[in-house]
């Protein structure tokens, strides 16, 4: 089997062009094939599943497995070539059940059997499940592996796929709260069939991106509502970063659901619970922070863990994506769950029905080790959803009529570990006083724990939350241009200097592009899967900018520009 591959999906593949021989991430080519293999495949379920609803044919465990399939794929959440075998396996089989039912149904409405199986990605079926028959399917259906196709028509189908990836990860954890929408669904399907549609223009294949970030928002508008429904709305909370006496577990990834299972399981045993990366904001839901074991927050971005995660000394639980290669010493403690995964590294199972997760396996092992080694000694601010800020509307407006706030900067996004990366740090140094952060996402840990003050008691670094979260700064945007009587949310005093790392990052993006938000800076570079023709296309529609100095953008922003 050949030993390469090919993904440029997220914002640190190798020389901005592309991994071939391993990923930046640590992916293994192995993984990547069979990355593409399942994604291949999800198109052939959406094949027949965009025809069977048609005729009354629908599979709602089958359109949520589309989902959970593609949020296996994103940057940095399963790096388990067993599991993605399994999955293949299972998606293969779903579409099978879909098309015979999809055929038989068509020849009872029609009187004749429908003709054909479908293309490829709809009726392949391998003579074996061993990996290598598998890998060598692989290699012929990859980003790269029509080299006549068009690399404006590539960039956008990517573009399209990577907006459905994140998607994929925000409707998934609604779905596990108990949130559903069945159009989300269907749509990821729709958009999924027509990446392979050869008849769709560059221009017709643009305005699906643009529907794509449209669709992103409802999918954020619901995680919204299921974490709202499930936890309480977030309220500005001080979060402990230092260390309680006594054995820990820290949880990382973005599952409120399993922190909640756990923290349930954990109550009266002795062992603190502690957060890690993205959860930091689980701190500030009502319905989470009241239990006293919940200490705090250890450690910062997510990039850090090798170092973080040997000095915690307990058990890790990593819930979804944001898993960087263990070191040894530590390997052992590291459970993953949902659609996560590490080789060498032991799995939570799902839920049965009525049932919550066992992580008694974390509870037992924390007993026996040693208290984390504290790392800092100090506290942040976080909770600054939009219910939060709406509270506070009436400061904020007298602020920006009154001078005292003279700009808003949305500083969302993804951290990551280049030394580029510093610029975030810089630009929030840099901003004048009288300029509030709006953020959301890991990029905070850029500047979440500078000491930037407050203006007329307001923190001058508003921290929505989770990147999906995002949600909050565009509900915020919104409301002030109301009550600004802006009719265009372009004409408010805010900038957006975002950054980006993976899949829930670039729906976020288009979620922004879709509401005509323009002037957006992205960096520290911007997406390689964006050819030449579709940057400049964004650029000229949306003035999208890519990272320049520290000082030129910061006084930009200030103008407006």
């Amino acid at each position: 089997m050949s030993d390469t591959m090919f993904c440029f999906q997220c914002q640190e593949t190798s020389k901005n062009t592309g991994c071939t021989v391993r990923g930046v991430c640590g992916k293994a080519p192995e993984v990547a094939q069979l990355q593409d293999l399942l994604v291949y495949l999800l198109k052939g379920i959406s094949f027949w599943g965009t025809r069977g609803r048609g005729m009354g044919v629908v599979h709602k465990d089958t359109d949520l497995f589309v989902a959970q399939s593609l949020f296996a794929t994103i940057t940095n959440a399963n790096f388990d070539a067993d599991r993605f075998v399994e999955l293949i396996k299972e998606a293969i089989e779903r579409r099978e059940a879909l098309r015979e039912e999809a055929q038989e149904t068509c020849k009872e409405l029609h009187g004749n059997p429908c003709p054909g199986g479908g293309p490829d990605w709809a009726s392949w079926n391998p003579e074996s499940y061993d990996v290598d028959t598998l890998l060598e399917k692989a290699q012929h259906v990859g980003v790269m592996a029509d080299p006549n196709l068009d690399e404006d028509i590539r960039s956008l189908r990517e573009l399209i796929t990577y907006g459905l990836k994140g998607i994929a990860a925000y409707v998934d954890h609604a779905y596990i709260l108990g949130e559903k929408d069945p159009e989300i669904l269907e749509f990821m399907q729709d958009m999924l069939e027509a990446t392979t549609n050869s008849k769709l223009t560059a221009n017709e294949l643009t305005g699906l991106v643009l529907q794509t970030g449209t669709m992103g928002l409802r999918t954020m508008a619901l995680l919204d509502k299921a974490n709202t429904g499930a936890y309480g709305n977030p309220e500005p909370t001080e979060v402990f970063l230092g260390v309680r006496p006594g054995p820990g577990i820290l949880v990382s990834g973005h599952d409120l659901l399993d922190l909640d299972e756990l923290l349930q399981q954990t109550e009266g045993t002795g062992v603190n619970v502690y957060t890690h990366g993205e959860m930091l904001p689980s701190h500030a839901y009502p319905k989470l922070k009241k239990y006293d074991h919940f200490v705090g927050n250890y450690g910062g971005s997510w990039w850090k863990q090798r170092e973080e995660f040997e000095s915690f000394g307990g058990p890790i639980l990593m819930t979804t994506n944001c898993i960087v290669r263990p070191k040894d010493s530590y390997k052992d403690r590291i459970f993953t769950s949902g659609m996560a995964g590490y080789p060498g590294c032991p799995h939570i199972p799902n839920r049965e029905p009525g049932k919550q997760k066992d992580f008694s396996a974390l509870i037992e092992m924390a007993k026996g080790c040693d208290e984390p080694q504290q790392l800092e000694d100090k506290s942040i601010i976080t909770g600054f959803a939009h219910e939060a800020v709406m509270q506070n509307a009436g400061a904020v407006i007298e602020a920006v009529n009154t001078g005292a706030i003279k700009r808003f900067v949305v500083m969302g996004g993804c951290d990551g570990r280049q030394k580029t990366r510093e610029y975030y740090t810089e630009v929030a140094e840099a901003l004048p006083d009288d300029t509030i952060i709006l953020t959301a996402g890991c990029a905070k840990y850029r500047y979440n724990k500078l000491d930037l003050g407050t203006i007329n008691g307001i923190p001058r670094i508003l921290d929505a939350g989770q990147c999906n979260d995002s949600y909050s700064l565009i509900r915020t945007a919104q409301a002030l241009a109301e009550a600004f009587e802006v009719e265009d949310v372009n004409d408010l005093p805010i900038s957006y200097d975002i950054a980006w790392y993976e899949q829930k990052a670039v729906i976020v993006l288009l979620a922004l592009l879709s509401l005509g938000i323009k002037k957006i800076r992205l960096g520290p570079t911007l997406p390689a899967f964006l050819s030449p023709n579709v940057t400049s296309v964004l650029v000229k529609n949306f003035d999208l900018k890519p990272n320049g100095g520290v000082e030129e953008d910061v006084a930009a922003m200030m103008m407006g520009n």
